[in-house]
C-alpha cells in the first residue's frame, strides 16, 4: 500500500526552537519585560546592507539588553555578531547557549564560550547551571526595569 506524504502541521508558536520557546515562559516567571523579536537593527557587510533582528529585547532605562538564545552558534552568526557590535557599540547583546561547551567547527578547539570571551560578548550556560539566566543578569534587568 502507498501511503501519501502528510505536511507538517503549521506551526502553534510564535517561536523558532523550543529553547526559545522555553526562555519566554522564563522570562515571564522572572517578570522580565521582554519582546520577541520586535526590532530590526540595520548593519552593513562588506557587500550589502543586513538587517538583525535579535531574539529578545529587554529594555531597560534608555537602551535595550539583547538576549540571544543559540543552540548552533553557526560561522554565519558569528560573523554578523561581530559587525553589529562594531557598527553599534552601545548594544549590551548577551548570548544564552544550550551548551557552551561546543566547539565552533570540527576542526577548532575553541567553544562557543570561548569565542565569547575572546570577542567581548557576555554569555551564560543553560546545560552547566540548569539555569536560564543567571541571578545576576535577572537582578540587573530587573531593577533597571523597575527602575523607570
Amino acid at each position: 500500500m502507498i501511503s501519501k506524504k502528510t505536511w507538517p502541521a503549521k506551526p502553534t508558536s510564535k517561536f523558532k526552537s523550543k529553547l526559545e520557546e522555553e526562555f519566554d515562559v522564563f522570562l515571564k516567571q522572572k517578570k522580565i519585560k521582554a519582546d520577541y523579536e520586535s526590532i530590526k537593527i540595520s548593519y552593513l557587510k562588506p557587500s550589502k546592507a543586513s538587517k538583525y533582528t535579535p531574539d529578545f529585547i529587554c529594555p531597560v532605562e534608555d537602551v535595550y539588553i539583547i538576549l540571544e538564545t543559540k543552540g548552533q552558534f553557526l560561522t554565519s552568526d558569528r560573523k554578523k555578531h561581530l559587525i553589529v557590535k562594531e557598527q553599534h557599540p552601545q548594544l549590551d547583546i548577551r548570548f544564552v547557549f544550550s551548551n557552551s561547551k561546543t566547539k565552533i567547527g570540527k576542526k577548532s578547539s575553541t567553544s562557543y564560550a570561548k569565542w565569547c570571551e575572546l570577542k567581548g560578548f557576555k554569555y551564560h550556560c543553560i546545560q552547566s547551571t540548569k539555569k536560564f539566566l543567571p541571578d545576576e543578569w535577572v537582578n540587573e534587568i530587573v531593577s533597571k526595569q523597575n527602575a523607570k
